[in-house]
């Protein structure tokens, strides 16, 4: 009698369970519950603990890639505009630095290899003689806010890719030369790195949506694999963030991202960099503040 009581009790629960079940498809299916979409915000916690300061201070970064975008002057612009508005730190404004000089000249000053601009080809193989000027030191007009003249900067080696970067990224690595640009703006949180902005082309087959009409006017939408050719870039930034009052790195994080267009489609390059930066922008912040993640849920009514 205990084993029947036991099966049947069993029984008695899935049927009330199938029961419900068929219920609340009958009232859905009757149109007597509705659906309503509430929105929700789902808050991710910063990565770096910035409660020891009250500025940030972005200072520049050694960029390369493409001629076409100054991803250095671009980038200090756009972070410091959206830390203006969606941090709590205060944005120091100053010139913007030419890293990639100072890297080179820090170089030359430890006796480290660093690369050269290479020289144009010529077509005779006599070398032509040039006559000698003398050095002419540059005038105050001719020096920027930095200290840095137009001069110095052309000879600068140009940063193509990621191996050429590696010779200018010793720079972050100078506790005395951070710790001292940090007195020189109270002690803020110093953010730098490097910025490679890089075209790249790809062809090969890519897949796409054709949508035809059949006899009776329905739209069908078929899967198709055609052959394109397309160009577009890459932007790979690296963020470092040093401790204005000791000069020492104390966080540092990598983002990689690329977009590519037919190539009959002509995308300016500066175009592409604010799309790609879209992407990184919102990751960048999630560094310093607590961001919100903001969707909807559905609920039954």
């Amino acid at each position: 009698m205990i084993g029947r009581t036991a099966t049947a009790t069993g029984s008695t629960r899935r049927v009330v369970t199938f029961g419900a079940g068929a219920l609340a498809l009958t009232l859905v299916a009757s149109g007597c519950v509705s659906f309503y979409e509430i929105p929700i915000e789902t808050p991710i916690n910063a990565k770096l603990d910035v409660s020891p300061f009250q500025r940030v201070h972005v200072v520049g970064f050694i960029a390369g890639g493409s001629d076409d975008v100054d991803a250095n002057l671009e980038t200090v612009r756009l972070l410091r505009s959206q830390l203006r508005t969606r941090s709590g730190l205060r944005v120091i404004e100053a010139d913007v630095l030419p890293l990639a000089e100072i890297a080179q000249e820090m170089n030359k000053d430890s006796g480290a290899p660093t690369e050269t601009p290479a020289a144009p080809a010529t077509e005779s193989a006599t070398p032509e003689v040039k006559p000698v000027t003398p050095a002419v030191k540059p005038t105050p007009e001719a020096v920027d806010s930095a200290g840095h003249s137009p001069q110095a900067a052309a000879s600068v080696a140009r940063v193509r890719d990621e191996k050429s970067l590696a010779s200018f990224e010793p720079i972050f690595a100078n506790v005395e030369y951070w710790k001292k640009l940090g007195e020189e703006f109270q002690q803020p949180l110093i953010v730098t790195g490097t910025v490679l902005f890089t075209p790249q082309s790809k062809s090969g087959m890519v897949s796409q949506t054709r949508e035809t009409y059949d006899n009776l006017g329905r739209r069908v939408v078929t899967p198709t694999r055609v052959f394109m050719e397309r160009k577009g870039y890459i932007l790979r930034p690296k963020f470092i963030f040093i401790d204005g009052r000791t000069g020492t790195r104390i966080y540092a994080e990598s983002f990689r991202e690329e977009r590519l267009y037919p190539s009959q489609q002509n995308v300016p390059a500066l175009s592409s960099y604010f799309e790609l930066m879209d992407d990184v922008i919102p990751r960048f912040l999630n560094v310093l503040s607590t961001q919100k993640v903001r969707g909807t849920r559905v609920l039954l009514k």
